[in-house]
């Protein structure tokens, strides 16, 4: 048996390089959380997530003084026991938020080294299939002072000429002419075979002004609208499913099996954008996912390409990963030592073990708010 003799965090702040503005919100930096877990055989396993755009220590703080007492001593292998463990451990700081990505980060950090143990890439220690490549859609379309929609459908073709045959872009900031002009010059720009997601990051409070936007965006064939409204507004979201032809998109930001089930059973959603960073980890998204297939529904999963290609790989209803082609956005990429290749809009799997990336010392160096501890 392998015992798990250390665990350790820290958190990092990274400005980005120019203000980028969503629906509701404009971010300046991003704030990560880095976990490693070390067993008494030497291999070390990492995990991470997005803390926020502030107060990211608050997922640093949960996993020293709050999980690791938990891990440490015990049978690496045994994540199933040791999920419930920390969640039990948890239930009075809070089932979701800084809490459930604290456990998140640790599980993923689990599976690393279990993989790296056994000198397999993550997926195949999943038990995937041996394939090749996964499909990817690329993401960006964000919101920045002066970008004109010519501006945003010349970058939205520019992910196209790099091969990918679906593209995400962001709406909801602007009035109703202003997120018609860019979506028109999107679709002109990419043409109409290529598949436009939509994220609105919870822009509408009502269901009204939700359907007039959808009415203005059907005859440009979005392939989804996702997040319309507050991730707590579930009936909203089903009122708005039932009423649209676009599919309805959720649950980047949801924690636990049990939210996922509501959506499901509501018909909250066609589509679930499960993270495995903050649902509960890799053994939580591995459920939710299995949850989803017997209703029938895909998983596009949410951020962090480098951690989902190998869930998407495993997973027969996980269908695309959501890829970021350069570290404006998901400046995460500035902290590992391996970025993933890409070509004809999919994603190559790694062949190194476990996760197949490594931290960056000279970023983290650069970049970190505290030391390992």
């Amino acid at each position: 048996m392998t015992r798990i003799t250390d665990v350790r965090a820290r958190t990092v702040s990274v400005p980005l390089d120019k203000p980028t503005s969503f629906s509701n919100r404009q971010v300046f930096k991003r704030d990560y959380v880095l976990v490693e877990v070390q067993g008494d055989d030497g291999h070390v396993g990492i995990g991470f997530c997005y803390g926020g755009n502030n107060a990211g220590s608050l997922v640093a703080h949960a996993v020293r003084d709050l999980l690791r007492p938990v891990l440490v001593g015990s049978d690496a292998h045994a994540t199933e026991g040791l999920w419930q463990s920390m969640y039990q451990e948890s239930l009075l700081h809070g089932r979701c938020g800084s809490v459930m990505r604290a456990i998140s980060i640790l599980d993923t950090a689990l599976w690393d080294r279990n993989a790296r143990a056994a000198d397999l890439p993550l997926y195949k220690y999943l038990g995937a299939s041996d394939v090749d490549s996964v499909p990817a859609y690329a993401s960006g379309g964000y919101y920045l002072d002066g970008k004109t929609p010519a501006m945003l459908g010349d970058e939205m073709a520019g992910y196209v000429a790099q091969g990918f045959t679906a593209v995400k872009m962001k709406v909801g900031r602007e009035d109703l002419k202003g997120e018609e002009a860019r979506l028109a010059a999107v679709r002109e720009a990419v043409g109409p075979n290529i598949q436009v997601m939509l994220d609105a990051n919870n822009a509408w409070r009502d269901l009204p002004t939700a359907l007039e936007f959808m009415r203005m965006a059907e005859p440009y064939a979005p392939f989804w609208i996702e997040e319309p409204f507050s991730p707590d507004d579930i009936d909203n979201h089903q009122r708005l499913a039932s009423r649209t032809p676009i599919p309805v998109a959720t649950g980047e930001i949801e924690a636990g099996r049990w939210r996922f089930k509501e959506l499901l059973e509501k018909d909250a959603a066609m589509i679930l954008q499960t993270d495995a960073a903050v649902c509960g980890g890799i053994t939580e998204f591995r459920r939710i996912t299995a949850t989803a297939a017997s209703f029938g529904v895909d998983v596009y999963p949410h951020w962090f390409h480098d951690l989902h290609v190998h869930l998407v790989a495993s997973a027969p209803n996980a269908r695309m990963v959501e890829f970021f082609a350069d570290d404006q956005v998901l400046n995460f990429r500035r902290l590992v030592d391996t970025q993933l290749e890409f070509a004809d809009g999919n994603l190559l799997l790694p062949s190194r073990a476990g996760l197949g990336f490594g931290f960056d010392a000279e970023a983290l160096g650069r970049f970190a708010s505290e030391p390992w501890h």
